[in-house]
């Protein structure tokens, strides 16, 4: 089932999101750079040895495929902070009518 916008703002190009193929571009590359970061974590700790710089890179390791899965699974969206203003001058409107008018026959 579709859901209806019921917002009032218009539609226009500078908020309109990057492409489906763009958008899972990005998402892979923040993924594959936060989960590079965390092999270089787990290398790091096993060079480093005993301490407490091994103890930051074990907690890095350990907490960044969940910070990569967030990141990745983010959505990007577009705000050009632009609003639209209502008019300042009024508009006219037509007048209701009467009532029934009727039009003479062969007019």
């Amino acid at each position: 089932m579709a859901r209806a916008r019921n917002d009032d703002d218009a539609v226009r190009i500078t908020t309109a999101s990057a492409s489906r193929h763009e958008d899972i571009r990005r998402r892979q590359r923040r993924y594959l750079a936060s989960m590079s970061l965390r092999t270089i974590c787990f290398v790091g700790a096993v060079i480093v040895g005993e301490g407490l710089a091994m103890w930051l890179l074990i907690f890095g390791a350990i907490f960044l495929p969940y910070v990569a899965v967030v990141m990745a699974n983010a959505v990007t969206t577009r705000n050009d902070a632009f609003d639209l203003r209502a008019p300042t001058v009024a508009r006219p409107q037509l007048e209701g009518g009467t009532g029934r008018q009727s039009i003479p026959p062969g007019s």
